[in-house]
């Protein structure tokens, strides 16, 4: 996953629902190439959430 890539994302205060927002990804915050619950990343538009699923372009 990389700056660019747009993706589905969980926020924060849509876990317990699971609703998934799109967007364009601007910086991983996960320093880790895995994480058990997604890879935290904070969108262009500013929100950030842990990605559930890269979408294809």
């Amino acid at each position: 996953m990389h700056p660019g890539q747009t993706v589905d994302i969980v926020l924060k205060k849509d876990q317990r629902t699971g609703t998934l927002t799109r967007g364009v990804v601007k910086h991983l915050l996960t320093k880790s190439p895995y994480h058990p619950h997604g890879i935290k990343v904070r969108l262009v538009d500013g929100q950030v959430g842990r990605v559930k699923q890269i979408v294809d372009t």
